[in-house]
Formats: structure tokens, sequence, C-alpha cells
């Protein structure tokens, strides 16, 4: 089966999370992806822990599908190389810091230079424009300066971090879809772009109706556990012996939801009528529930409120979802073949097209894996490579 990105070369100077996340998602759509390391270290991911056989479990999960070439980026000869696989390529994507690769020679006007219809990307923290330009930006930084962090946690609580790196991921599947969508135009008219993908960018559009209630009323967003501003219930709860989630998103679902539980009294109770009368009575609606859901185990409610129709489930832990049936059978979990890690499995592709389906082709390489090959498809003889090793141009 045809890949839908198979012909597609990306010359990837990205690290950590967002722009390897990217890249992988392209590379899983049949793209060449050629990721440049630094000789001696790599990506800095390859030295996060937690390690599985001597290799990075960071590392691991964001990097399939990639060829590694270690190149010193302080070498003429190595920008040379950079260059020379830009010139064949389509997609070019970086993540260094603001004039980095300006004063290497490899910003977007000197690989257009080489290649007109070049795709080129840039990941920031906060984009390429405005006062803050210049600053670096993390997931934990942006998570508080977007916003993010002030709506994450219980209304008494500190501000929380979420639980995983959101704001990178959202970023790598936003600059994913700007990056075909760049290739499409360039299908269209020739014509190659520069796309500026930030990380706070990506969490202002995330913040949506937030920000769009705040502007209606005046009022500022706090945070509120795992509940919802605009709908009651719609949050965690506690059974006896552990928590769920039940999402009462209209009026229909909270009759059914009522009646599910086997409490149609709840539906008569005129603080409880509508959902504005929910809204306005959050606390004694919860804690209305709450009183009712403490009497049984968690999994007596979820089944008997899913079986009323209502949005309802359990709050599953990693080790619940890697084996989860239904998980499995959307092929969420994919086993990779690797050298030094034989049983490794990490999470699957999320994107599903029928005729082009995601596939794995190669297993996350180790540093500098396909120096001598990529190096030998751009022309280079095993003489030029041993020299450019010995000059410490690539590593060894």
């Amino acid at each position: 089966m045809p890949s839908a990105l198979q012909n597609i070369k990306v010359v990837d100077l990205t690290r950590t999370l967002a722009g390897p996340f990217c890249t992988m998602l392209l590379g899983d759509m049949g793209a060449d992806v050629v990721k440049i390391e630094e000789p001696g270290h790599g990506d800095e991911t390859r030295a996060w822990t937690p390690f599985w056989n001597g290799e990075s479990a960071q590392f691991l999960s964001f990097n399939r599908n990639k060829r590694s070439l270690s190149l010193n980026l302080k070498e003429p000869a190595a920008v040379d190389i950079v260059l020379a696989l830009a010139r064949q390529g389509d997609v070019f994507i970086e993540s260094f810091r603001a004039g980095a690769l300006e004063r290497m020679g490899l910003g977007f006007e000197a690989v257009r230079a080489v290649n007109p219809g070049i795709v080129y990307c840039t990941i920031s923290g906060f984009g390429r424009t405005g006062p803050m330009a210049e600053m670096p930006g993390y997931d934990l930084i942006i998570q508080g300066y977007s916003g993010l962090m002030s709506l994450t946690g219980e209304a008494d609580g500190l501000p929380l971090r979420v639980g995983f790196s959101l704001v990178d991921l959202f970023t790598g599947m936003m600059a994913y879809g700007s990056i075909v969508t760049a290739l499409y135009h360039r299908q269209q008219t020739g014509q190659g772009q520069w796309i500026d993908a930030s990380l706070l960018d990506g969490q202002v559009a995330a913040m949506s109706y937030h920000a769009t209630s705040y502007f209606a009323t005046g009022r500022v967003p706090h945070r509120m556990g795992s509940g919802h501003p605009g709908l009651v219930p719609y949050q965690t709860f506690s059974a006896s012996d552990g928590y769920f989630i039940l999402g009462c998103a209209n009026q229909g679902l909270w009759e059914r939801m009522c009646r599910g539980i086997g409490h149609p009294e709840l539906m008569a109770d005129p603080r409880f009528k509508t959902n504005d009368d929910r809204v306005a009575h959050r606390a004694e609606c919860v804690a209305a529930l709450s009183q009712i859901f403490q009497d049984k185990p968690m999994s007596h409610w979820v089944e008997a409120i899913t079986a009323a129709g209502v949005p309802c489930g359990p709050i599953n832990r990693v080790s619940d979802v890697v084996a989860d049936a239904q998980v499995l059978a959307r092929n969420m979990i994919t086993p990779v073949p690797h050298p030094k890690v034989p049983d490794l499995r990490v999470p699957g592709s999320p994107l599903k097209l029928t005729e082009t389906p995601p596939a794995l082709q190669r297993p996350p390489p180790l540093l500098g894996q396909h120096n001598h090959e990529v190096l030998a498809e751009l022309g280079y003889t095993p003489e030029q490579v041993g020299e450019l090793e010995r000059q410490g141009v690539i590593g060894k």
C-alpha cells in the first residue's frame, strides 16, 4: 500500500519533543526523515531517564521512522552537507534559538536560495515576531505563560502542570498540519514558504471558549479541578472504591443519568432542573451526586450510567490504557523491532487513513547510525566520509 508522503524528503534539525513528534508523524506517513544530531550526545532526550537497555524511553517514543546523521554544525563542511540535503529536500524543520541558524548560514533565506520550493518550518516558544521572539520557550514555561496552568488543578490548590507535555505535542501536531498544507500549496503553485510554529500560539488558540467567555462576561476563568465552567455535572466523582468521570453535556443526558442511577427525584429539584440552575447551584448538585456515588463501587456506576446512554468512564492508569481492548483494537500500541531493545513497544500513530495509513518503516535510530548511508546518497565516497570523520565534521 503506498504511503502518502513516500516521495517527501525531510531535513530535521529539531530536538526534544515538539519537532521530533512532528517529524515522526511525517515519517509515519512515509516521508524520508534525516535527523541531524550533534556528535557525541545527539538529541537531548537521548540522555533523559528512564532507560531501556541503555536507550532513553523518551527518545524511543518520538523518533521512529527516521535516519540519524551526526553533524558538527560548527564546521562549514557540515553546513554544506545540510544545504546539500536541503537542495534535494522538500521540508526543512528546525527548533534552534532565534538567529542561530542564520548565523550558521542555514536560515530560511539561505535554504531557499538553494531550493526555492522548500517548505521551511521553525518551531519556537514564542514565535519569530514580537517582543519575546528571542526568548527560549519550553513546554512548562508555556503552560504557565499561556494561562493553561491557571486553569489546571483544584480551586483551592496550586496551579498544576498538565501530566504530560501537552504544549509540545499540540505544537508538533500543529506543525505537521501546517507542513502538509504547505506541501499541498506547493503542489498547486510550485511555491515553497516559511512556517512559524509557536508553542504559545497553539495554546492561546486552545484557550478557545475560555478566552471568548472572558471577552463576553469580563469574568476571569479559574481552576475548577475536573469541572467545566458551563456544564454540571461534568467532572470526576468518587465511588466507594475509586474514581470515574461523568459528562452530562445537555439536558437529555442529565435526565437519563438521573433515571439510570435510580434517583429521578433529582430532576424535580428546582435547584437542578436546568443546566443553568445546576451551574448556579454547582456545589449542591455535586454534593448530592457525590453522596449517592459513595454507596457503590465505580464499576457499578460506570455500567449503570453507560447503560443509560450517558458519557461515563473510569479514570484509567497508564498500565490500564496500554492493555485496554479498545486501544489495542485501534493499533495504538506498536511493537517496534530495535537492535538494542528487542521488546520495544511505543504508542502508535493517531493518524488513521484508509488508503494511505501510517506504517512502521524504521525503529528509532542509534546516534549517527545512517551517516555513511545518507552521505553516500549525496555522492560522498567512503574515503571522503572517512576524512570527514577524521576532521570531526561527522560523528564516528
